[in-house]
């Protein structure tokens, strides 16, 4: 894992939490709709089922935001290094000229 690219681990990490986000999620949603289940009114079974419906709602909302955030951190990070690479090799080709011309400078005058 070294040599890989940082925004691919960035990647990588992030869909490990969002499928334990997702996971959690299901399993409140499960525990809720087995209360709604158990319930002995029919107006206490239609809460627990909105409220198991909400929840999944707002766990889906949560990692959605959590994928939005890993990705654009992602791109920025992999943006930074290829900006910071392409500034390294514009510095290395502005060295160069300037060595041969200053060699080649004092053999003309000879």
């Amino acid at each position: 894992m070294a040599e890989a690219d940082l925004d691919t681990v960035i990647r990588q990490i992030a869909k490990a939490q969002n499928r334990s986000l997702m996971a959690a999620v299901k399993k409140r949603r499960d525990q809720i709709m087995a209360r709604a289940a158990k319930a002995k009114s029919k107006e206490a079974r239609d809460e627990f089922r909105a409220i198991a419906r909400s929840t999944m709602e707002l766990g889906a909302a949560a990692a959605r935001r959590l994928q939005n955030s890993a990705e654009n951190t992602a791109d920025s990070y992999a943006r930074a290094i290829r900006h910071a690479a392409e500034e390294a090799a514009a510095q290395k080709a502005a060295k160069k000229p300037v060595k041969k011309a200053a060699k080649k400078a004092p053999k003309k005058k000879a």
